[in-house]
């Protein structure tokens, strides 16, 4: 359905606020969304200025605020969604380990500690809620990742204090993805028990957090099958080829220039990435 003025509006807003580095702030007024739906229609509005703007190309998805930890952190229960482009702001916005970003080149980096899924082919659509079991059949590999994010100096102590309106803009700004980075993808991955593998950060060589599996939503491939429920709300699907970033075992964190950041993830291996200036 054709967004409509409104919504287009605030997607175009969104845009503008990124590119004039404003600090993060709510959708208010007539540009507020008044549901998770109607975030997600500016979300899309968001997105395809980005790739309009940026000959991008969406290849994955990302869903934020998915482990306790990350849902403390922020103040939220609910899990959002957003989608993943290969470009961003007119670089790369896909990065295979070991990669190397600036800092100056974003608002305020921040980085998460994930699992990432390789879509072998496109779930298919049908008549029931695609199942865990169902989504998993159609995974191709699964990967240590960090998702790369710009959180523009948003002010935490305000969030979960206005009745869900920072929520909203939260997923209508796509959750502030900007990029991703991946490591070595792993295909025999069935044989692990993707519950109970841990996953460790450290930061110029200091631990930094760490999580498991079953943080994300209970398991990993439910936060899959909930994703896949979304984007068939939506008229959509998983795709092959897509991937999926399913949320942060451990607190977002924020390097500085010259900063060695790596996430170590057992059994899958480990991904790494080096902060200039």
């Amino acid at each position: 359905m054709p967004a409509n003025s409104t919504t287009q509006e605030a997607g175009r807003w969104l845009m503008a606020q990124h590119q004039q580095r404003k600090p993060f702030m709510p959708l208010v007024g007539p540009l507020a969304p008044a549901s998770m739906t109607a975030a997600y229609d500016v979300q899309d509005v968001l997105v395809a200025e980005r790739k309009a703007a940026w000959q991008a190309t969406r290849v994955g998805h990302k869903i934020a605020l998915t482990t306790p930890q990350m849902r403390k952190f922020v103040g939220y229960e609910d899990s959002i969604a957003g989608q993943v482009l290969d470009r961003w702001n007119g670089a790369d916005g896909v990065h295979g380990s070991p990669a190397r970003v600036k800092k100056s080149d974003y608002g305020h980096l921040l980085f998460e500690c994930e699992l990432a899924f390789l879509m072998a082919r496109d779930v298919p659509f049908g008549t029931a809620a695609p199942t865990r079991e169902e989504v998993a059949a159609c995974i191709d590999a699964v990967c240590p990742a960090f998702e790369l994010a710009d959180d523009r100096s948003a002010d935490y102590s305000t969030f979960g204090k206005d009745g869900g309106a920072t929520l909203h803009t939260l997923a209508a700004d796509n959750a502030w993805n900007c990029g991703v980075v991946l490591g070595e993808w792993r295909r025999n991955w069935r044989d692990l028990d993707l519950a109970s593998i841990s996953g460790v950060a450290t930061i110029n060589g200091d631990k930094v957090g760490e999580g498991a599996g079953r943080d994300v939503m209970g398991h990993p491939l439910d936060a899959m099958a909930w994703i896949a429920r979304l984007l068939h709300a939506r008229g959509q699907t998983l795709k092959r080829g897509e991937f999926v970033i399913t949320g942060s075992l451990i607190t977002s964190k924020f390097p500085e220039a010259g900063d060695a950041v790596r996430f170590v993830v057992e059994g899958l291996g480990s991904v790494s990435l080096d902060v200039d200036a």
